[in-house]
């Protein structure tokens, strides 16, 4: 998928952007990335609102965000996703979005974040309308 401004894809630019953070974010962000993909291997990468990363199936999955102090995962259905071990801390008040808010030195149960992508696609995917046959 090319993006709008030029020839690189969504993917080339989400390598670009791990490249230039060249730091802890960088490495993060890389790191959630490849769980991501894990749990759902037909994820597609897009590159939205002047630069952040998302992840979608049916749907927006989540998008990736770089801060100062933060990289930020913002599930977009977030609200209705079982969190069984407590991963979002962040966007709580929200009635649809939840955000996990990873700081430096952070690590994330790979495991229970891997079930949580998957459950935000079965997600998306089962509020897709079904064709008739």
């Amino acid at each position: 998928m090319k993006s709008p401004g030029g020839d690189a894809t969504a993917s080339d630019l989400i390598d670009q952007r791990i490249a230039e953070l060249g730091d802890w974010r960088g490495e993060t962000l890389s790191r959630m990335r490849q769980l991501i993909k894990e749990a759902d291997p037909d994820v597609v990468e897009e590159w939205k609102w002047r630069g952040t990363p998302v992840w979608s199936h049916d749907g927006m999955v989540c998008t990736g965000e770089s801060y100062k102090s933060v990289v930020k995962l913002t599930f977009a259905k977030g609200a209705s996703l079982p969190d069984p071990a407590k991963l979002f801390n962040s966007s709580l008040d929200g009635n649809t979005r939840r955000a996990i808010d990873i700081r430096e030195g952070e690590k994330i149960d790979a495991r229970a974040f891997k079930a949580l992508v998957r459950a935000a696609v079965e997600l998306n995917s089962s509020a897709k309308p079904k064709r008739a046959k």
